[in-house]
């Protein structure tokens, strides 16, 4: 064992402990969309500027801290989103319409001296402009007696302390009681000593108390209280035929303090728990399976060396769910989508390796294996490199430029990546640096896996198919696939989802089996004759409307549970207009800004025709995957979204294993043609983009079989973006950059850092003994 390998293993020994510990003795960060919950997005609006700035939001995030603690939530998590925005998660909370009251109220309360009073069902004396005095307010009270009060003497802000509680003895029901801080007590005792100066029986002996612009109270001050001694200044007691709940909610919002500015509810999502347990159950059997088949089948394909990949495959996957774990990183369904993903992707750096040690290996036969793959190793690392990185690209405009679940699904996809990378280079490279030591494995050419051509490789070198004589052609069924792609995309139309439209999704299961048609007739008739109705995973029944309310939500449920018994609400989206227009307008913005960095990445490290064919290739996939769920008339929403940036780093990442053994094989000798080149590249590169490609699917078919409703969409985008990928690398995006030189003329590449190891000769294996 080399010293380089020692350190290989002594690394790998220790991040792997590491990762362990973490994950026997910590537990993941669960999203609300897997435990369960009720996610809101408050959009704080200043009546002034329309804008709220962020000292305001900041206000703002400090209030409903304060009124969601005292709802009692477990664990609530409250956070600020851009200048104006607050993110509220609540664990476990299923009905948000209390929430939503408790949480949207400005709850601007203040104290009126009553200057006079109309009685219900009479219009009030108008008064002109100079009597009604400065801040004057006409309000109804609990009664429906017009009230002209006074300027405000006394806000919310002088409150201490407010409690609910019954008053049995005084048969006053349930009060909220006031506790007022020190200067506010004095206010208070003044305002009580003025009202107190009238008769008793007069309007005017009344105190109003106003909770955002409406009489909640307006009592009269007791005829013991005589003028201007007013009452203590300690505190009082607000009366008003009130419930518990309505006393508990109003001591709440008082206590809390009030809202420095109004704020909406633009988006609202619930989850009920046994969806997240039932996503955690079919993802988690995802991965096992998948994850299974992708180990038996680089075993099958590398044998030994193939089985040690999957060990390193094992702790990739320990690796990557501590990192997640000890980062304090949220797991979403999008995110833990991602996690199964990225485990058959996670092969491609081994494959890449184990192909190159292969064409060693064909050669040099007598070459030691060890050195093999070590030559493999080195010569594999750029294009490792390279397709990672563009992989990271995505991931990070994923952050960057998505929303909620579709930032947890880019970050889990970066640490995959990262996890890959170091279960590839450190721990697959010292278990086979280790086994290829070994004299047994060395001279049985048959177990190690690599010493002998693949299948693929051995029959693409007795039928040296000529791809690219006329590359033109293979352009124009790629451009008849796009056209069919477009049709679908004019004929059917996009079904954009209720993220990108605004509107509201609401998911129920029903304990008694309802038909379409049925609930369709039954919302109809109890006012919701504009919901779409479709049937869910399971037999669970969708609805989607346009504008519904907490309230109306509760209506259509009430009307449903008449068909179907006992109604459970299984996910509720809600998302308003704006957002939603904001939401597609980014979804464009994320599209076109990753096709602009990755054409920069690819130009500054690939020739510019490389760069511009391996864009249109990517293009080519994101319409015809598109155009593919117009077709079928899936929905296309966040989720969708995550995975089309997904297909786009892995579209690019088959063109640059492509285009990086063209730049070798062409600078190693510029004088043969470049067709031959390409050629010679694609075929050395087809057992690696089918053996890497037969691994994701894997994973993929799990997803989409076990995964339920919430991610087939997101395995089927995926299993259409890898297929039609794979095609674009070959036979998009190199033919397409074979017509830009062949129209530009540029000279070949010299030789330098990138191709240096290339300039010696070699045998192509592919190319019936010819030199290059």
């Amino acid at each position: 064992m080399t010293r380089a390998t020692a350190v290989r293993a002594v690394l790998a020994a220790a991040v792997l402990l590491v990762s362990v510990f973490i994950t026997l003795t910590m537990s993941p960060r669960l999203g609300l969309d897997l435990q369960g919950g009720t996610r809101m997005v408050l959009q704080a609006e200043d009546s002034a500027t329309v804008e709220a700035n962020r000292e305001t939001t900041d206000r703002t995030l400090e209030v409903l801290r304060q009124r969601i603690d005292s709802l009692g939530v477990a664990e609530p998590v409250l956070t600020r989103s851009g200048e104006d925005r607050i993110i509220v998660e609540l664990p476990d909370v299923q009905d948000p319409r209390q929430a939503a009251a408790v949480i949207g109220r400005t709850a601007q309360l203040s104290f009126h001296a009553v200057q006079g009073a109309t009685p219900p069902g009479t219009e009030p004396e108008s008064k002109p402009e100079s009597e009604t005095g400065s801040g004057r307010l006409t309000l109804p009270d609990e009664q429906g007696t017009q009230l002209d009060l006074g300027p405000a003497r006394l806000s919310g802000a002088g409150v201490k302390d407010a409690t609910a509680s019954f008053e049995a003895q005084q048969a006053a029901g349930w009060t909220v009681k006031l506790d007022f801080h020190k200067d506010a007590g004095k206010d208070w005792t003044r305002l009580t000593g003025e009202a107190a100066c009238h008769p008793a029986g007069d309007e005017r002996r009344r105190v109003a108390i106003v909770l955002d612009e409406k009489v909640i109270s307006s009592p009269q001050v007791d005829p013991s209280v005589g003028c201007q001694a007013g009452l203590p200044s300690g505190g009082t007691q607000i009366t008003g035929s009130f419930t518990a709940k309505e006393a508990r909610d109003l001591a709440l919002l008082i206590k809390g303090g009030a809202l420095p500015v109004p704020v909406e509810i633009v988006e609202q999502r619930t989850v009920g728990p046994t969806l997240g347990a039932a996503a955690i159950d079919a993802s988690a059997q995802a991965a096992l399976i998948g994850a299974a088949a992708t180990a038996l089948f680089i075993t099958f394909v590398y044998r030994l060396f193939g089985a040690l990949a999957a060990v390193a495959l094992a702790a990739y996957g320990v690796i990557s769910y501590a990192a997640l774990v000890g980062l304090g990183v949220t797991l979403t369904l999008p995110g833990l989508a991602g996690f199964v993903l990225a485990i058959g992707m996670a092969v491609d750096a081994n494959v890449l390796v184990f192909e190159r040690a292969r064409e060693e290996c064909q050669d040099r036969p007598t070459r030691s294996l060890r050195s093999a793959l070590t030559t493999g190793f080195q010569k594999a690392f750029s294009a490792v490199a390279d397709s990672n990185i563009t992989t990271l690209l995505a991931a990070g405009l994923l952050f960057f430029l998505g929303s909620g679940p579709v930032k947890g699904f880019g970050v889990t996809l970066a640490i995959g990546v990262v996890a890959s990378m170091f279960s590839a280079l450190v721990i697959a490279r010292a278990l086979t640096e280790i086994a290829a030591g070994s004299r047994f494995v060395s001279d049985y050419r048959g177990v190690n896996g690599i010493a002998r051509p693949g299948s693929v490789r051995t029959w693409l070198t007795r039928k040296d198919p000529q791809l690219f004589r006329k590359p033109v052609r293979w352009l124009v069924v790629s451009a008849a696939l796009v056209a069919v792609a477009v049709a679908g995309i004019v004929v059917r139309g996009i079904d954009l989802g209720v993220e990108f439209t605004g509107g509201r999704l609401v998911e129920y299961s029903t304990s008694r089996p309802v038909d379409v048609e049925t609930a369709r007739s039954t919302l109809a008739d109890a006012g919701f004759g504009d919901a779409e109705v479709t049937t869910a995973g399971d037999g669970d029944i969708s609805v989607r409307t346009g504008k519904l309310d907490n309230d109306g939500e509760h209506a259509l449920r009430e009307a449903l549970a008449t068909e179907g018994g006992e109604t459970t609400k299984v996910r509720d989206e809600l998302i308003g207009p704006s957002l939603g227009d904001e939401l597609r307008r980014n979804a464009l913005i994320a599209l076109g800004v990753a096709v602009f960095v990755q054409l920069a990445y690819l130009a500054m490290r690939f020739r510019w025709t490389f760069a511009v064919a391996s864009v249109v290739g990517m293009v080519h996939d994101v319409v015809i995957v598109v155009g593919a769920f117009a077709w079928l008339g899936r929905p296309v929403d966040g989720i969708f979204l995550a995975a089309l940036l997904t297909v786009i780093g892995y579209s690019v990442n088959d063109s640059v294993v492509v285009f990086d053994r063209v730049r070798e094989l062409w600078a190693g000798n510029r004088k043969t043609p470049l067709a031959t080149i390409a050629r010679r590249a694609v075929l050395q590169t087809v057992p690696r983009t089918v053996n890497t490609g037969m691994g994701a699917l894997f994973i993929l078919v799990a997803l989409a079989v076990l995964g339920g409703d919430s991610l087939a969409d997101f395995a089927l985008a995926l299993l259409i973006g890898i297929v039609v990928g794979t095609w674009s690398s070959v036979f998009t995006a190199v033919p397409g950059a074979l017509v830009l030189e062949r129209r530009t003329g540029a000279p070949p590449p010299v030789p330098g850092k990138a191709s240096r190891r290339a300039r010696a000769p070699r045998r192509d294996p592919l190319d019936n003994g010819a030199r290059v």
